[in-house]
């Protein structure tokens, strides 16, 4: 592996400053963007969605426990699998009780949802040790409906909001299948040993897909 250059103090500070400069930009850009994202405008859920619990099967308000946001989380949990997604685990890892107490401060839930049947959800919650909720959508279109789960029996597959021969048309050979989030924004995953396979010729995705949802 090759190292920087090693410098003077006065070169260090000058590269390290015309580097503030370029972060103080992307900061800039960042917050602009993310302000246009929460401008967006929303779309009403008219379907009643099922989900199974710790406390049997409750619908999608359910989930809110009672706070007027929720965040959704996709965890990877194919019903053929015995193990969830070792890229979600690890992420899910990071979801410490002191964080969601601050996400609960600001009248926010977070929740995770998975394909896979309750039992497994929770036999693996209990070998992690977590505590966050975590749902099954197992038999319901909820995965399907918002792109996480992609099967052309089920519905057209789309990928970041555009078809496969949208892609196709723009030199893009996109082909997913299984539990595989529709939507990213550059960052190439490590490919879990319970992905389908091919499970995508153009790796592009996230580590965690996520919902905003309002009560």
């Amino acid at each position: 592996m090759s190292l920087p250059e090693v410098v003077s103090q006065e070169r260090w500070l000058t590269a390290r400053q015309q580097l503030l400069a370029k972060e103080k930009e992307l900061t800039r850009a960042r917050d602009a963007l993310i302000a246009e994202r929460r401008r967006l405008p929303m779309v009403a859920v008219e379907k009643q969605y099922r989900f199974e619990g710790p406390d049997g099967e409750v619908g999608l308000t359910d989930l809110f426990q009672g706070r007027s946001q929720l965040i959704v989380c996709h965890f990877m949990f194919d019903p053929a699998w015995e193990d969830g997604c070792s890229s979600c685990t690890a992420g899910a890892d990071e979801m410490s009780p002191g964080h969601l107490e601050h996400l609960h401060a600001r009248d926010t839930t977070l929740a995770y949802v998975s394909r896979a049947p309750y039992a497994k959800i929770a036999a693996y919650k209990r070998k992690r040790g977590w505590t966050f909720p975590w749902y099954s959508s197992f038999r319901s279109d909820f995965n399907y409906d918002y792109g996480v789960t992609l099967d052309p029996s089920v519905r057209p597959v789309a990928y970041n909001y555009r078809r496969a021969e949208e892609h196709k048309a723009r030199g893009l050979d996109v082909e997913l299948v299984g539990e595989f989030p529709a939507h990213a924004t550059g960052r190439r995953p490590t490919p879990s040993r319970n992905w389908p396979k091919p499970f995508v010729s153009n790796p592009i995705a996230p580590s965690c897909i996520s919902r905003w949802l309002r009560f």
